[in-house]
């Protein structure tokens, strides 16, 4: 009997100024080994040179497809991959990581095997775990499989360096808000608001242990506390915006995660450390009244893409 035809999975890679590691990222997911699969490169630099190297390997490899945006923010980029690909399911991650050669296969097992999961996110492991590499490189675990949805229970949980979805799920949530993200005016907390929009749409989501990347990101100490102030403004700004949908559940969540990161910074700061909490409680602060600067669609569940007077 002949074998069913493999789905179409559409890789993106989302790229900004970081033209030492766009080869690496995308040459580690054209050595995967499933058979059926493309990549989208969405490059926002400032300069030509990633553009460069992208269409050397675009030149020797057709599964390669390249576009340069002029406008900046990781929302946008992905929802333009998005937009502009075909495949049954999409398959992301950075500029920033290594994919390694069953990733794409791995992501459609997952999908094959719950045939009801529609978004999934695995484990982002730190490219160079040694001496300091793991403490201070962002990162995400993930233990065992679970499923989040009305059923079995949700949390605010995922990184989008390492997510897929089927095509069809965006249909329903609409794409990522492109006024939240890396890039965008309010910062971070795509990710989170992406899943919260797919569990209001009664979505499945997976998290996979077996499906990983490694993010070659290490953040010097110096950096961590912008770091986490961005965190926190991308949260405090995705809180509040469905807090203004008019959503109680998103309210307490947003609550929960403002008291219990202040309980660990109290404990913290009595026992006389330097409590890095104060950052991200900080940002949480300032992307709560970012977030007022600009109206929401209790429709879509997005913000509008204009400033408030």
């Amino acid at each position: 009997m002949q074998k069913a035809p493999q789905p179409l999975v559409s890789a993106a890679i989302c790229t900004r100024n970081r033209p030492d590691k766009i080869a690496r990222a995308v040459e580690s997911v054209l050595a995967n080994t499933f058979p059926n699969f493309d990549l989208m490169v969405i490059d926002q630099s400032a300069s030509d040179e990633t553009e460069r190297i992208v269409r050397r390997i675009a030149e020797r490899d057709a599964r390669v497809r390249y576009e340069r945006m002029s406008k900046s923010g990781a929302s946008r980029a992905r929802n333009l991959a998005i937009a502009t690909t075909t495949g049954q399911y999409i398959a992301c991650t950075d500029d920033d990581c290594i994919v390694p050669a069953d990733w794409i296969e791995n992501i459609v097992k997952a999908f094959e095997e719950q045939r009801d999961g529609e978004l999934l996110y695995g484990q982002v492991l730190p490219a160079h775990p040694d001496g300091d590499g793991e403490a201070l490189t962002p990162m995400l675990r993930i233990h065992r499989p679970e499923r989040l949805d009305r059923v079995n229970g949700f949390r605010i949980f995922g990184m989008t360096a390492n997510f897929a979805a089927r095509r069809s799920v965006f249909e329903r949530t609409g794409m990522f808000d492109e006024v939240l993200g890396a890039g965008g005016r309010l910062k971070s907390g795509e990710d989170f608001d992406l899943a919260y929009r797919a569990y209001r749409r009664n979505a499945v989501i997976l998290l996979r242990p077996e499906v990983t990347v490694r993010h070659d990101g290490r953040r010097e100490r110096e950096e961590w506390p912008a770091l986490l102030r961005g965190y926190g403004f991308g949260d405090g700004a995705f809180y509040l915006k469905h807090a203004r949908c008019r959503d109680p559940y998103a309210a307490w969540l947003g609550a929960k995660a403002f008291l219990l990161t202040s309980a660990k910074f109290i404990v913290k700061a009595a026992l006389g450390r330097r409590p890095a909490e104060i950052h991200y409680l900080s940002g949480f602060v300032q992307g709560v009244m970012g977030g007022l600067k600009f109206g929401v669609d209790r429709t879509t569940l997005l913000y509008t893409d204009e400033t408030r007077a």
